[in-house]
């Protein structure tokens, strides 16, 4: 039998990478999303069609998904990132203002959920589970949920609250890298299993403020069935400080993101990207001067 993880998947660029380093290190994985209201929901599609992009890399049997809605909880939660906050802070990602983008006690909410799960497969496969987490250094000074202290208390409540907790632990290689090393490691780990980097990649969403461009398209033009087809397509935005902070790990490593970039006026270049976040990122070192 594989070796055996639960994975919080939400879509973006850090859990995504630990799927595929689990996968490369011969685990089944057990990947869920959470739908709590989040604006960003399409973080959730671009999920599932990772999954669905690995299981046609020959994966197919090593990684399961589902998604788990928390419908109602949006309506009760103070956060900029859910339907009804107020508008999401754009800037550096060091910025205070980065705070508003806290959903109350997000990962203690999630982690209970991963450690039932991990703990229900241990105990039906009699195994030992991994409580896999893409918490990285990059969130230490926004997000306490992110920080070992709050993963090894959140860790020893979940042990003293179950029998057999002795069968689960928590796996959170990225702990002290940052997110060009995340991504860094993502970029050996599709060579390794030799997969599309971009095809991956562009299967993420690091956006908490994706931009919906909706365009028509003519078919069966000029017939007498002629249509009107009106299509969706997601853009991330360039400005958010999550998306600021993406786009430095990718600048960082000489790499173009496969994501589609846009703002109020329509997509955008990479290269109109890259000098907006170049701006952003030189203000930013201007200010931690003064």
């Amino acid at each position: 039998m594989k070796k055996q993880a639960v994975l919080s998947l939400s879509g973006g660029m850090d859990s995504s990478t630990l799927l595929l380093h689990l996968l490369n290190y011969d685990y089944h994985v057990t990947c869920v999303s959470f739908d709590y209201g989040q604006k960003h929901k399409v973080e959730l599609e671009r999920a599932q069609s990772l999954v669905d992009y690995l299981k046609t890399q020959g994966f197919e049997n090593d990684v399961t998904y589902q998604v788990i809605k928390l419908d109602g909880l949006s309506q009760l939660l103070n956060s900029t990132l859910v339907t009804g906050g107020s508008e999401v802070p754009e800037g550096h990602y060091a910025d205070d203002n980065m705070k508003a983008t806290v959903v109350p006690n997000r990962n203690k909410i999630f982690s209970s959920i991963t450690q039932a799960i991990a703990l229900s497969i241990a105990e039906k496969h009699n195994c030992f589970v991994d409580v896999a987490m893409g918490i990285h250094a990059g969130d230490h000074e926004i997000y306490p949920d992110c920080r070992a202290e709050f993963r090894d208390a959140d860790l020893e409540a979940f042990k003293l609250g179950n029998w057999g907790s002795e069968k689960v632990n928590y796996y959170t290689p990225y702990l002290f890298l940052d997110k060009t090393g995340i991504l860094d490691a993502g970029y050996e780990i599709c060579r390794e299993l030799e997969i599309d980097f971009n095809e991956v990649y562009k299967r993420t969403n690091t956006s908490y403020k994706p931009i919906r461009i909706i365009k028509s398209e003519k078919r069966f033009e000029g017939t007498e069935n002629e249509i009107n087809v009106f299509l969706e397509t997601w853009y991330s935005d360039y400005k958010s400080a999550s998306s600021v902070e993406r786009i430095e790990a990718f600048m960082n490593l000489n790499l173009e993101d496969p994501v589609g970039y846009a703002d109020e006026s329509g997509p955008v270049s990479w290269e109109t990207v890259r000098i907006y976040v170049e701006q952003v990122i030189s203000e930013y070192a201007k200010e931690q001067l003064k």
